[in-house]
């Protein structure tokens, strides 16, 4: 697999580095998971739905083929231990506030002077230096600050309200996920690694150039349901059927809008199309909005199916995985036991990834992990009896 005999080191939490992270184990590194010694360990074990085993869903898809290692890293034989790890390690990552790992001693600088070769990312809310560095924040509220959820206000409302996906953890993973890979193709050429400071509200606003054009272009906000991507454009919208279920119109280019047209018997609407999203196309909007009322969901999907649109009907989440499309592409997975599991996105030709879909319990590499570490077994036998491994 492409990252066979990459060791990372993986301290964060939540969801942008323990997601990332999957992603490189489902690609042959060797995760190992620095789980606290606080009874806890990784926080989604504790959190959310379960399964019939009684592991937390979110936990085993963010968990899966990796190792865990239990530390405290307070407790200066087990930082010991945690330095002879990253001695030997590729990639480190974490996801504390700001100035955390510094009084820990397991900082960038501290590590990277005894393995120059290491390349750190850390992954936080506000980046490491700032006056926002130390203000907590989660998804939600960095979506809030870098104006993104003002966007996902109500078409009828006009109320933003809580988003669908935590887009700034989703944006940071990919962001950091990428950094890695440039600085350990760059450690190739110079025998160096580098240090990255990934901020999820950076992360967020710079997936943002489909949306800003009233802020660079004309000065001002947005007003989120005239634009195209949340409404204003008739083909690009939420329409709700006879029955009370929905479908979507996705692509507002002009050929999609004639073929629709066409079929519908009225091309005499298409110069709508051609104009920009917002009050000028109220027209077509409103009368896609009674078309599609007087058919159901199923008889759209009939009418829709041999037209060249893009279009596609609302589903639930549990509809989509449920789908045979989504085992045959591989994106829903169930193990040996019938256990569910997100697959990997990333897929090649040569050598594609292999998930482990197996959970790590809690501690459960603590021991062999330092023995391949090299620690004295009176040592390990030391750190258990006193809760530090």
């Amino acid at each position: 697999m492409k990252l066979d005999g990459l060791r990372v080191l993986d301290l964060s939490a939540f969801l942008p580095g323990p997601h990332m992270t999957m992603m490189m184990a489902d690609h042959g590194a060797d995760v190992i998971m620095v789980e606290p010694a606080n009874g806890v360990g990784e926080p989604t074990r504790a959190i959310g739905y379960r399964a019939g085993d009684g592991v937390s869903v979110w936990f085993r898809n963010i968990a899966r083929g990796k190792r865990s290692l239990k530390i405290n890293l307070k407790d200066d034989e087990a930082r010991a231990l945690f330095y002879r790890l990253a001695d030997a390690a590729d990639v480190v990552v974490e996801s504390f506030r700001p100035g955390a790992v510094k009084r820990l001693g397991v900082d960038y600088e501290t590590l990277a002077a005894r393995n120059p070769r290491l390349v750190y990312c850390s992954i936080s809310a506000f980046g490491q230096e700032g006056p926002l560095a130390q203000k907590p924040g989660h998804a939600l509220t960095i979506e809030a600050l870098s104006g993104v959820l003002d966007l996902n206000r109500g078409l009828e409302d006009d109320k933003p309200t809580n988003p669908c996906i935590p887009a700034s953890d989703m944006a940071a993973s990919l962001m950091a996920f990428s950094a890695i890979m440039m600085a350990l193709y760059k450690r190739e050429q110079t025998g160096r690694g580098d240090y990255i400071d990934m901020s999820m509200y950076d992360a967020l606003l710079a997936w943002t150039p489909n949306v800003t054009g009233p802020v660079f272009g004309e000065d001002r906000h947005p007003v989120a349901k005239e634009m195209r991507s949340f409404g204003g454009a008739a083909m690009n919208r939420v329409y709700e059927t006879k029955d009370g279920k929905f479908l979507v119109l996705g692509g507002s280019e002009v050929a999609f809008a004639r073929n629709l047209l066409d079929a519908l018997g009225r091309l005499d609407l298409l110069d709508l199309a051609r104009i920009e999203p917002g009050p000028a196309q109220a027209p077509l909007r409103a009368f896609f909005e009674e078309a599609f009322k007087t058919r159901t969901l199923a008889e759209w999907s009939a009418f829709l199916a041999p037209i060249d649109v893009c279009w596609a009907p609302v589903r639930s989440l549990k509809d989509a995985l449920d789908d045979a499309y989504a085992a045959d592409r591989g994106i829903a997975l169930r193990d040996a036991d019938g256990q569910r599991h997100l697959g990997p996105p990333i897929r090649f030709t040569h050598e594609p990834p292999q998930p482990a879909l197996r959970t790590p319990d809690y501690g459960e590499h603590s021991e062999v992990i330092a023995r391949e570490a090299g620690v004295a077994p009176e040592t390990i036998a030391a750190l258990r009896a006193r809760g530090a491994l």
